[in-house]
């Protein structure tokens, strides 16, 4: 495994070994008890439970060990090749906007739908402040049982936070299309299919499912189309500008 990582370009390395091991101290802080997710995890801007840093603690954490393995799998294999070409500060810059651009995307729906149950709750008579104390301190309150489900509702869209290095990979992935459209993967480790059509299908399956209101599905699809639209944004500004260091 050594000798693997000091063929890594630095960036990618320190990137990484810090997804790595963050997910090690998320996996003995919460066998303790410690819900260390929920504090660095993303939640919307206007949560009761959003802190700045969340910001950028919340791409480098993972829900589990396969989201963290195929993260890091398209990012090593992606990520070491644009570092390569671009050299450490530009894939760095280009790595942090694309995670922001993601966080920034998914706050677009959830702000406003959040804002709306507030609405909905503060018309029906509800204190909001009282409701967000007893959120952030994790402590039970009355409520009419009809509004329970306006009020679990509400709960989930606050509490469950966004976390993943997801959106950053999928500027990577979407930086990779332009650069290199007819590359071919694999597909199932088989059928060939080309960087354009396999990258460019992904991103249209993620905003197809982003505007399909599935409560039940815990991916922030729309993050994910951020990261995709920053980073194609980033590389065409580039290119447009230095087609020296672009093929």
């Amino acid at each position: 495994m050594f000798s693997f990582l000091n063929h890594l370009p630095q960036v990618t390395k320190n990137i990484l070994l810090l997804n790595i091991m963050m997910f090690i101290v998320t996996l003995i802080l919460e066998s303790k008890g410690i819900q260390i997710t929920g504090q660095l995890g993303a939640h919307y801007v206007n949560s009761p439970l959003f802190e700045p840093f969340q910001i950028i603690t919340h791409f480098f954490m993972h829900g589990n060990f396969m989201h963290l393995f195929f993260n890091m799998w398209l990012f090593v294999m992606l990520g070491a090749f644009l570092e390569q070409l671009w050299g450490p500060k530009r894939f760095f810059i280009f790595y942090i906007a694309c995670a922001l651009g993601a966080f920034a995307l998914y706050n677009i729906l959830g702000v406003s739908e959040i804002h709306s149950l507030k609405k909905q709750l503060t018309d029906l008579g509800y204190d909001m402040q009282s409701v967000n104390e007893h959120i952030r301190t994790n402590t039970s309150f009355m409520y009419n049982p009809q509004d329970e489900w306006l009020i679990k509702e509400y709960m989930m869209k606050v509490g469950i936070p966004m976390v993943g290095a997801s959106g950053a990979i999928f500027g990577i992935m979407s930086a990779f299309a332009i650069l290199f459209p007819n590359t071919e993967f694999r597909l199932y480790f088989a059928i060939p299919i080309k960087a354009k059509y396999f990258i460019g299908g992904y991103v249209l399956l993620e905003l197809y499912l982003a505007f399909q209101n599935n409560m039940s599905d815990p991916v922030a699809h729309l993050a994910h189309v951020g990261g995709a639209l920053v980073g194609a944004i980033i590389v065409l500004i580039w290119r447009k500008k230095d087609r020296s260091n672009f093929y």
